[in-house]
């Protein structure tokens, strides 16, 4: 599991042991990764991903990108290696607030194999959202298939969202030509760019529940991607 993570401790506290109980219950040996962004930029949820996939080891065969306010509560979600293609387990018939049909965030799952063909997600997309738009079309440019969950009765009660939008704003600027670059494809960058640091490795145990703190310093290009920081 890679988490992108910042400032949303009692987030993590409720998500560590939840997911290690729920995949734990399914037999699926798992490792979960917090991918926590300590530099001074704005939130990068994308660039976080890569430098987890890239941090993440040889002894993982596939990742899940999950959002860490998001527990599933139907024991029937399918967590396993998604061979055919990415799996969308937070699909939109499911998830509590994204309906649209080309909506691949929340919960995601893919090879390693799959991923790196798409060459990981763009690393353009600094503050909330969009970020995710734009790998389903890198998903589909590398000619592969995003699956969803079939059988799940639960519809929008079928996952748990911890986020409180009264009290956590989300960083939701555009700024100058971040307007119009949100809705373009990166058909360079990605994996094979991201830049980063790791500040730390940290293994922790919350409430009996394992997990890798990554303590990640990202890096920005202000002449290439200004929109990286308010000033």
């Amino acid at each position: 599991l890679l988490v992108p993570f910042r400032e949303r401790f009692e987030e993590l506290l409720a998500f560590v042991p939840y997911m290690h109980r729920f995949l734990s219950k399914k037999r699926i040996r798992h490792h979960i990764f917090i991918l926590n962004q300590v530099d001074h930029f704005r939130f990068n949820r994308a660039s976080l991903i890569n430098v987890g996939f890239l941090e993440s080891g040889n002894d993982t065969d596939y990742i899940a990108m999950h959002d860490v306010d998001l527990l599933p509560l139907n024991e029937h979600l399918d967590y396993s290696f998604p061979e055919a293609g990415p799996f969308h387990v937070a699909s939109p018939e499911l998830h509590p607030l994204y309906h649209y049909k080309t909506y691949v965030g929340g919960i995601l799952l893919l090879t390693k194999q799959h991923y790196e063909l798409c060459n990981g997600m763009s690393n353009r997309f600094w503050g909330w959202g969009r970020e995710d738009d734009e790998f389903y079309r890198r998903i589909k440019g590398a000619g592969l298939q995003v699956r969803r969950p079939s059988g799940i009765t639960t519809g929008y009660e079928t996952f748990q969202h911890l986020h409180d939008p009264a009290w956590r704003k989300r960083d939701q600027k555009r700024i100058a030509a971040q307007k119009q670059e949100q809705f373009k494809v990166d058909r360079e960058g990605g994996l094979n760019n991201v830049r980063y640091r790791i500040e730390s490795r940290t293994e922790l145990s919350v409430a009996g529940a394992p997990c890798t703190v990554l303590n990640i310093l990202l890096d920005c290009d202000t002449d290439e991607t200004p929109w990286c920081t308010f000033g």
